[in-house]
């Protein structure tokens, strides 16, 4: 087996490229461009791939770059496929025994499918596997390449990637616990984790959460050992690595820190009001794609298009991470200049009275002949915001976003949940159930026995509702909820308030609170500590100690800090400002992009994987925290979950009979 070597850890030097671009670049470079040399002659070649690696190229590339680097044809390996003879093949495949025969049948005997295959596959291949290969010596003489790409993570975002166990909830967290499958489940996710540490050539210093024990007497659950199970998985392979893998590095150049969903309820379901959240949130969304009319050309009926809000969109990378209130103002403002700038639109603007409204500038806009691509992207996003404000709106988001909030902040408790079930009566199921697993994260004493089902009855929920709040208990990694001052909801208690808290008001900076801002993932408390090496080794322990040679910012060097850059000329309603003027709103990718001589100075990267889902606050997070900290932190999960999905994974818990399709919100 040979391995390249990417030269992209975050100890070398060159240029510094984020976590995707990397990933792209291994793809088409390391493995689609290195087909084009040797023996191969021709110029345009097939890919093969299996379901698993499809999902893997579409998340990092477009076909146009595939397409580039001399691919015409894309293909599944368990389809029927036309034999292309004077062709090359490039195979990008999962290293299992059944893609391995249909590859030998591709390549054996008198007439194989195509001239020569290039062999690559996703994670480390057994040697079992390799004799099978070896055997067939008609396919040796048509094999160019045969290489482990290891790369098996799925690169949702610029900072973030899952590793797809999309029932890692189910199996690992489940209430009839299965040895076997939550074991596989473990094998399959660190097996993934530890790919990405091989495509960046890094090698972390493994930090976990540790089970948490109130006393000898207390048995610790398999469920609260996952954290500790997964790091010794993650680090077996990290150790495979450095012996096997062409210029791994063989000290530590990167953080890892391993949790779960435990330490953190409540962000999977507390309303997060920025742009990107309230579209996945709201607007039933499939993935990234979004759905919308447009007017016909032809003057017939309003045509429906698909759009994907993703990375290439420039409005969408600007304002993504801003609050609703915010981007909503930002687009208006862009309408507005763009209105100003075209004597088309002076013209028409004329005849009107008074202040245009967003919608009078985008049917304006929509109307001029220099109806561009970038015109056709803002008038998406205005469409976008205005139907997100008027969800909000209409369904009196912003009055149970404050009680969300204060909950969590201590400034309101139960008499305050009471009073706005019983005069709210028109919320939605999901949104009444959503501020009861709040409730339940703070006080989850509340909920036993028939507490429990009379603030269920007064809410009017079903059972099926009450098993989301219910299966929570699950989660929360120790038996006794109620004696623990810290752990799984890590409350906090404050001399001044009655009520109890989840989170305490950030200090410093950050003293300014404004409605709707307030609330930050835990995460973020947990990577600032890890930076500055305050991070408890009892609670967080690691599983290799830093050799002498590490220098990780987090030791010695001063964190140093970007400056704010506020990009707000309107005023903005107070509901909606942000905490402080560095709150991630000037999104990190455009630094990435745009600042490689700031990247060069760049401390080691963060890693943090969350076992059971992460959030879309939490990878805002991981961005804002890139510019604030100097270090690029990159989030993992086993996937990335919206309030609805979650809430349904949470029902699965103790749901076997039925699948995640059954279950609906």
């Amino acid at each position: 087996m040979s391995f390249s070597d990417s030269d992209s850890s975050s100890a070398y030097g060159g240029d510094y490229r984020n976590f995707r671009q990397i990933s792209r670049e291994r793809l088409l470079h390391e493995m689609l461009r290195s087909a084009k040399t040797g023996d191969s002659k021709s110029s345009w070649k097939v890919l093969i791939m299996d379901k698993l690696t499809v999902k893997i190229m579409s998340c990092s590339c477009k076909m146009a770059d595939i397409t580039q680097e001399g691919v015409s044809l894309v293909e599944d390996i368990y389809r029927r496929r036309q034999p292309l003879p004077s062709m090359d093949a490039i195979y990008f495949i999962q290293p299992t025994k059944e893609n391995v025969i249909m590859f030998l049948s591709d390549m054996a005997g008198k007439s194989p499918l195509y001239k020569k295959a290039f062999v690559f596959f996703s994670s480390s291949i057994s040697r079992e596997l390799v004799s099978h290969i070896k055997k067939d010596s008609s396919v040796l003489t048509r094999i160019g390449a045969l290489r482990e790409m290891n790369l098996e993570y799925f690169a949702i975002d610029s900072q973030g990637f899952i590793t797809d166990n999309e029932r890692a909830l189910e199996e690992l967290y489940g209430d009839e616990e299965d040895s076997h499958k939550g074991d596989a489940c473990l094998n399959v996710m660190a097996s993934r984790i530890a790919t990405v540490f091989a495509s960046l050539r890094e090698y972390p210093f493994v930090r976990f959460r540790a089970a948490r024990s109130l006393d000898v007497t207390t048995m610790t659950t398999s469920r609260d050992l996952i954290p500790t199970k997964l790091a010794a998985r993650i680090w077996d392979t990290l150790t495979q690595y450095k012996q096997k893998i062409e210029h791994f590095p063989q000290t530590e150049t990167c953080e890892l820190l391993i949790l779960d969903r435990s330490i953190d309820q409540i962000a999977p379901v507390i309303h997060e009001w920025t742009y990107d959240a309230m579209c996945h949130d709201l607007l039933n969304m499939e993935g990234n794609k979004y759905v919308h009319e447009v007017p016909s050309k032809a003057g017939g009926p309003a045509e429906k298009k698909e759009v994907l809000l993703e990375e290439h969109d420039p409005v969408w990378l600007e304002l993504r991470h801003a609050h609703i209130a915010f981007a909503s103002e930002r687009l208006h403002e862009k309408m507005t200049n763009f209105v100003s700038k075209n004597k088309a639109a002076k013209i028409q603007h004329g005849s009107r009275d008074g202040e245009l409204s967003t919608r009078d500038l985008q049917q304006m806009v929509q109307a001029l002949p220099q109806y561009s691509e970038q015109i056709d992207k803002l008038s998406l996003h205005v469409e976008i915001a205005g139907k997100i404000n008027r969800i909000i709106r209409e369904s009196g988001l912003r009055e149970l976003g404050q009680l969300e909030q204060d909950l969590v902040f201590g400034d309101a408790g139960m008499k305050d949940v009471i009073k706005f079930l019983t005069t709210k009566e028109d919320a939605t199921r999901e949104n009444k159930l959503r501020l009861l697993m709040i409730l339940a994260a703070i006080y989850p004493e509340k909920f036993e026995g028939e507490r429990g089902l009379n603030i269920m009855k007064l809410a009017r929920l079903p059972q099926d509702d009450m098993n989301a709040v219910n299966n929570m208990r699950l989660l929360a990694g120790a038996s006794d909820t109620k004696k623990r001052s810290t752990g799984a909801f890590s409350l906090k208690f404050d001399i001044h308030k009655k009520k109890r808290a989840a989170r305490k008001d950030r200090t410093g900076e950050e003293e300014t609170t404004w409605q709707l801002s307030r609330f930050y993932p835990m995460i973020e408390e947990l990577i600032d500590k890890l930076n500055k090496g305050e991070l408890s080794k009892d609670e967080y322990p690691c599983m290799n100690e830093p050799s002498p040679t590490f220098h990780g910012t987090s030791q010695s060097t001063p964190v140093h800090q970007v400056p704010a850059h506020s990009m707000r000329s309107r005023r903005t309603a107070t509901w909606a400002r942000p905490r402080n003027s560095d709150d991630g709103y000037s999104s990190s990718d455009s630094i990435l992009r745009h600042a490689s001589s700031d990247f060069k100075k760049m401390g080691q990267r963060i890693f943090v994987f969350i076992v059971g889902g992460a959030t879309r606050s939490e990878l805002r997070v991981c961005h804002k925290l890139t510019s604030k900290l100097q270090r690029e932190v990159i989030l993992g999960s086993s996937s990335l979950d919206d309030p609805p999905q979650f809430i349904t994974k949470l029902k699965l818990l103790t749901a076997h009979e039925l699948s995640l399709d059954d279950l609906q919100i």
